[in-house]
């Protein structure tokens, strides 16, 4: 195993559940954050702050002066330099523990780079904002057995759950389709409190360790849900779902990962824009995703369609079958995350 400095790590090692075999185990782990924005920033800095010796980050995205409330990992500096997210993150966290060897993964995650992204991980954790990755790390994590722990985010609300294959519940079982675009708030509709990214992520933290340590007998089987404005904190027991299963950790079903239900882009011939097809929906209710987009921009809606521009020169129109068009780029990638940014899909 890989050794670690006995004097940094002192006051973590006196926890006695821990201890230096526990610290050793962290030291020799390997944990992937997919995503590296409010969640994934949070349990960078955790994981790395508490000795994790290889922690691979991966982002689509690039920071923006609208994170820095609750994006712990950037500044404006970072904002002004205009690098990838996991770059600016790469540089932080290597000034914070340079004992730590950490990978700068500038990439959206799809079923076809799954495999070589994720494959030699002790431990994914969800630092997303989209359902479509969250379900592809799912089915990963059910076909592969690599353990991963899902987290959410919005408002002054948040949940946590960690995903054991072969032994919990798993995100599909929870959730046995993915929500229409609009039917859930999003951080740009219904905003979110730093804290609460804070809380979740450093919930999220702990799981991560516990199953890097392999005290994979304190986790699993339970939704931790708090919301930190009403003051509420719950746990709920998922034993019931677990033992029933579901297609996917039951099944050997994984529709996301063999990329047949995951949203499809097309760039549109003879336009600067991108159609977003996102799947697992009937339709969307252009009336109730008026008024949550009503908070971005001025939205001009009719039977067929919505519009509104939700960053200068980027117009998003959504229609009433599922499609979504992103005017303003050609990127495949920046229009995928404007969907999920405004729609939650």
């Amino acid at each position: 195993m890989q050794t670690f400095d006995s004097d940094r790590y002192s006051r973590q090692v006196r926890f006695a559940p821990l201890g230096p075999a526990g610290q050793a185990r962290l030291a020799a782990g390997r944990a992937v954050i997919v995503g590296c924005g409010a969640l994934g920033s949070v349990v960078a800095v955790s994981l790395v702050r508490a000795g994790v010796g290889h922690v691979r980050l991966i982002d689509r995205d690039l920071p923006e002066l609208s994170n820095l409330p609750r994006q712990v990992l950037f500044d404006e500096a970072d904002v002004k330099a205009g690098l990838p997210k996991t770059v600016a993150a790469q540089r932080h966290l290597e000034a914070i523990n340079s004992g730590a060897t950490i990978e700068a993964i500038v990439a959206d995650l799809r079923a076809l780079n799954c495999a070589d992204l994720l494959s030699d991980a002790d431990v994914i954790v969800d630092g997303t904002d989209n359902f479509e990755a969250r379900f592809l790390i799912n089915d990963f994590s059910c076909r592969t057995g690599v353990p991963w722990v899902y987290g959410g985010a919005i408002g002054g609300e948040g949940r946590v759950m960690t995903v054991l294959p072969g032994r919990t519940a798993c995100l599909r079982c929870l959730v046995p389709d993915p929500p229409a675009p609009g039917v859930l708030p999003t951080c740009d509709t219904a905003g979110i409190l730093g804290p609460t990214a804070m809380v979740v992520g450093a919930v999220e933290s702990v799981e991560a360790m516990k199953v890097l340590v392999g005290a994979t007998d304190l986790v699993g089987n339970r939704l931790f849900v708090c919301d930190l404005w009403d003051g509420q904190w719950r746990s709920i027991d998922l034993s019931v779902l677990s033992q029933e299963g579901c297609a996917t950790c039951r099944g050997g079903d994984y529709p996301w990962l063999e990329g047949r239900v995951a949203g499809r882009t097309a760039v549109l011939c003879g336009r600067d824009a991108v159609q977003v097809a996102a799947s697992g929906m009937d339709g969307v209710d252009l009336s109730a995703l008026a008024i949550r987009l009503a908070a971005v921009g001025s939205v001009t809606a009719n039977r067929w369609l919505l519009r509104v521009e939700v960053e200068p020169g980027i117009l998003l129109s959504v229609f009433a079958d599922g499609r979504a068009i992103v005017a303003g780029t050609r990127e495949e990638a920046k229009a995928r995350a404007i969907v999920a940014r405004y729609l939650g899909a």
